[in-house]
């Protein structure tokens, strides 16, 4: 295997449009910037920013993105082609992940307020810690996904496949908004 390259604190008017593979990026601040059609293949990013980003038919294959600012990022415009990412204490706020089958994601100690799993796929995915405020689930596959220490969800077991998930009893009231009902 070989070995990372690291690229470190670099701006948007210095992203070459190439492929990346085994790639750290680190204190990078690609926020607006274009990444459409770029492919990163087992990379990690490091206390980025990539806020507003393009993402148009953009690959993320084995891709770890740890302290990073990732705001209204349409994931959902991504090439899904052998998609894999991992989050580890992110911002993600506002974006989408809107049709996507992205099983087995770890999404850690990271804040989703807003973020869109609209027809999802995230079957044996991971959210642990994270703050799901106003997080839409929509039709979305969430078997055996772990909520168990994740809060601030609602999601209706009528409208989302939940087969198998996991969630604390202590937040177990987000699977029974829609009733209006109160849990004492």
């Amino acid at each position: 295997m070989s070995e990372k390259l690291t690229l470190a604190n670099l701006r948007r008017d210095q992203l070459k449009e190439i492929d990346y593979e085994n790639y750290t990026f680190s204190n990078c601040d690609l926020s607006s910037s274009n990444l459409s059609g770029i492919s990163f293949t087992e990379c990690i990013f490091n206390d980025c920013n990539l806020g507003l980003t393009k993402l148009t038919n953009t690959s993320f294959k084995g891709v770890q993105f740890n302290d990073c600012k990732l705001l209204a990022l349409p994931f959902k415009d991504c090439n899904e082609f052998l998609m894999a990412v991992s989050f580890k204490n992110c911002v993600l706020d506002l974006s989408s992940f809107q049709g996507l089958k992205i099983k087995n994601s770890r999404f850690v100690d990271s804040i989703l307020n807003e973020v869109d799993f609209t027809e999802s796929n995230l079957t044996g995915s991971t959210f642990a810690n994270c703050d799901l405020s106003k997080a839409v689930f929509n039709n979305t596959t969430l078997e055996k996904v772990d909520f168990r220490t994740s809060f601030n969800y609602i999601l209706d077991p009528e409208h989302n496949k939940v087969r198998g998930a996991q969630f604390s009893r202590n937040d177990v009231a987000g699977l029974l908004t829609k009733y209006d009902i109160e849990i004492v």
